[in-house]
């Protein structure tokens, strides 16, 4: 979304996942950009090593903090882990960061601004009408009737899945859909055959989510994160938002219903969140989070570093 941003203001970007054979492939080109940005972590690393070796200004996109992958990895990898991004924190000419609790980290190392992950706002705010009318078809044609809670993303243990699941047993009359795919694929696969209260819809384009968002009553987010995205797009569709309790608390403050990541607590906090209904004030606060003025800060930072006008649109590569 940034990358679509940035053209619209005359970049040349190339977007790369980060695979031996796109890093091949960049620095064979590599004369023809004129600055490389990295993306925590993979990106990072390769886009650190790849200015380096060709004398091209870098910034680094740092948009995970180094908790998330300590708390899912064994120590004897992150350890290096950690230091290999503080090395590529040393020698970007700026960084980018999204996580206050790392500001201290990077600011010891690098030029850093603090950025934001984003959305596009008006897009769930305002649903495309065919969007909206095609998740009702769907979800009529699952049988699916009465209050609907809703999540969105991948489907891996640090999400709350299994938790989420549980907690809709415990509730009457509510249809859980999932929309998203990863490790836990199959135990949602499992419980939609077996259960009538969910619905897994797999991966769907992302402009059909705002439809689904829509006609949902809860949206769910069960990570002790206060800057997942999910949370962001179910405020803007204008949907009760059910989160779990922790660093989200003191960014969010009385917007959100918090709950404990129990499968009773889950379960009380989507039947309170439903009786509160959305919040205005959270859905104009998530307003400011649009994609567009993000991409502002990243136009401002890559000109900066390739020492171009601001009229001027440097030509760059983003793994």
């Amino acid at each position: 979304m940034i990358a679509r941003h940035l053209r619209d203001e005359g970049f040349d970007v190339d977007l790369h996942g980060t695979t031996p054979g796109t890093v091949a492939r960049c620095a064979r080109s590599a004369d023809s950009y004129d600055v490389l940005v990295g993306t925590t972590r993979a990106g990072a690393f390769a886009a650190t090593v790849l200015a380096k070796v060709h004398g091209l200004p870098l910034v680094v996109d740092h948009v995970d903090p180094i908790r998330q992958f300590e708390t899912t990895h064994p120590r004897w990898l992150s350890t290096p882990v950690r230091a290999a991004e503080n090395a590529s924190f040393r020698l970007a000419d700026h960084l980018l960061y999204v996580y206050d609790e790392e500001r201290e980290r990077v600011e010891r190392r690098a030029d850093a601004t603090k950025t934001a992950l984003g959305l596009e706002y008006d897009r769930f705010a305002s649903p495309e009408p065919d969007a909206v009318e095609r998740a009702r078809k769907e979800l009529d044609a699952r049988g699916v009737d009465g209050p609907v809670a809703i999540y969105v993303g991948g489907l891996e243990p640090i999400y709350g899945i299994e938790t989420l699941l549980d907690a809709v047993a415990r509730l009457e009359e509510w249809t859980l859909v999932v929309l998203g795919t990863g490790s836990l694929d199959e135990a949602v696969e499992r419980a939609d055959r077996r259960r009538d209260d969910v619905e897994h819809l797999g991966v769907v384009p992302h402009e059909a989510v705002p439809g689904y968002l829509r006609v949902a009553d809860v949206g769910v987010s069960l990570v002790d994160d206060p800057h997942t995205l999910k949370v962001l797009e179910y405020a803007a569709a204008g949907i009760a938002v059910v989160q779990a309790a922790g660093r989200a608390e003191a960014r969010f403050g009385d917007a959100v219903t918090y709950c404990q990541t129990t499968p009773e607590a889950v379960a009380a906090a989507i039947e309170r969140a439903d009786e509160r209904g959305p919040s205005h004030e959270f859905r104009e606060f998530v307003r400011q989070f649009d994609w567009a003025r993000i991409a502002e800060t990243y136009a401002s930072v890559l000109r900066r570093v390739a020492g171009t006008p601001e009229r001027t649109a440097p030509h760059g590569t983003a793994d």
